[in-house]
C-alpha cells in the first residue's frame, strides 16, 4: 500500500498533501524556502525582508510542523515530505526553474527534490546540513566515533519524550526562540519519524552528487551538528561552493542570514540581473 501510494504522490503531486504557504512577499525570480526539524517557516523571518526587493520569496511549514497537516496515515519519510513540498510547488504553477534554500532538514529534503526534479530548480542552497553517512562506511576512527556519537544522541532524544520536551521548552525561553524552536504534542510524531526516517536514516550525499546544478553550502563554524569529516567529503565535488560563517551555530541568526542573502546577491550579480 505504502509503495502504490508513492508511485502515486509522484505521479501525481496533487494527491499529497499541500502545505502550509507560511510566505508568498515581493516579485521578480522565485527563492523557496525549507525549514529544519522541529521548527517553522519563521526560521526564514531575518532572511526574506532582505530579498524580497527582488525576489518573490515563498516559504512553507514542512509535513507535520507549524501549521502545515499532520496525516495520522504518514511516516515522515524523506519521499513523503518531498511528495507534500511538490504538491504545494505544484498547486503555485511556477513557470520558470527557482532557487531552493533548505535549513538543517529542510536542506536534505532540498537536495532529495533537486535531485528528483531537476528541471524545477535553478540553484540548491543548504544551509547548515546535518548530512552523515553510515559510521562503518567512515574510514577515519576519529570522525567515525563522532558520527556515531551523534546518532546515538539523536535516538535518545526520540525514545525520551519528556527529557526532550523539557530541554527544548527551556532552551526556547532562555533564548527567546518561540517562533523558531518547537517540540509539542501537537509535532512529536513528525519530529521523531523525520528524525529517524530523514536524518539517521539518509543518502543525502547520493542525492548531492545527482544533483545537475551549482550547489551552495553555508554553515556555522559552531554549528553543534555538523560532522568535520563529512563535510570534507562533499566539498570535494565539483559543483558544491562551501560558505564557512563564523562565530555562528546551527540556527539561521544575524551572521548566517546575511551570508544567505550575500551568496544570492552574487548569483544575481552574475547571472546579470539587475
Amino acid at each position: 500500500m505504502g509503495i502504490w501510494r508513492s508511485i502515486r504522490r509522484r505521479l501525481l503531486p496533487s494527491l499529497a498533501p499541500k502545505l502550509n504557504i507560511a510566505a508568498d512577499e515581493g516579485e521578480g525570480p522565485v527563492i523557496v524556502f525549507l525549514h529544519g526539524i522541529a521548527s517553522s517557516a519563521a526560521t526564514f523571518a531575518g532572511v526574506i525582508p532582505q530579498l524580497s526587493d527582488h525576489y518573490r520569496c515563498i516559504s512553507f511549514d514542512l509535513l507535520g510542523f507549524g501549521e502545515s497537516p499532520s496525516p495520522p496515515e504518514s511516516n515522515f519519510t524523506i519521499e513523503d515530505h518531498v511528495a507534500a513540498i511538490n504538491s504545494t510547488i505544484h498547486s503555485l504553477k511556477l513557470d520558470a526553474p527557482f532557487i531552493l534554500v533548505g535549513h538543517s532538514l529542510g536542506s536534505l529534503l532540498a537536495a532529495r527534490f533537486a535531485a528528483m526534479h531537476p528541471s524545477r530548480v535553478s540553484r540548491l542552497m543548504m544551509v547548515s546540513p546535518p548530512i552523515y553517512v553510515p559510521p562503518e562506511q567512515i574510514g577515519d576512527p576519529l570522525v567515525r566515533a563522532r558520527v556515531g556519537a551523534y546518532l546515538r544522541a539523536y535516538e535518545f532524544l526520540r525514545t525520551n519524550k519528556e527529557f526532550t520536551m523539557a530541554t527544548v521548552d527551556r532552551l526556547r525561553r532562555l533564548f527567546q526562540l518561540d517562533d523558531i524552536l518547537d517540540v509539542s504534542e501537537g509535532n512529536w510524531r513528525a519530529f521523531v519519524l523525520s528524525l529517524q526516517n530523514c536524518i539517521e536514516s539518509q543518502t543525502t550525499v547520493s542525492d548531492i552528487a545527482a544533483v545537475r546544478v551549482p550547489i551552495d553550502v553555508i554553515y556555522g563554524s559552531l554549528d553543534q551538528f555538523i560532522a568535520p569529516g563529512t563535510m570534507r567529503i562533499i566539498e570535494q565535488m565539483r559543483h558544491i561552493t562551501m560558505h564557512r560563517v563564523e562565530a555562528n551555530d546551527h540556527l539561521v541568526r544575524r551572521r548566517l542570514a546575511s551570508k544567505i542573502v550575500e551568496v544570492i546577491a552574487a548569483g544575481r550579480k552574475v547571472s546579470g540581473k539587475n
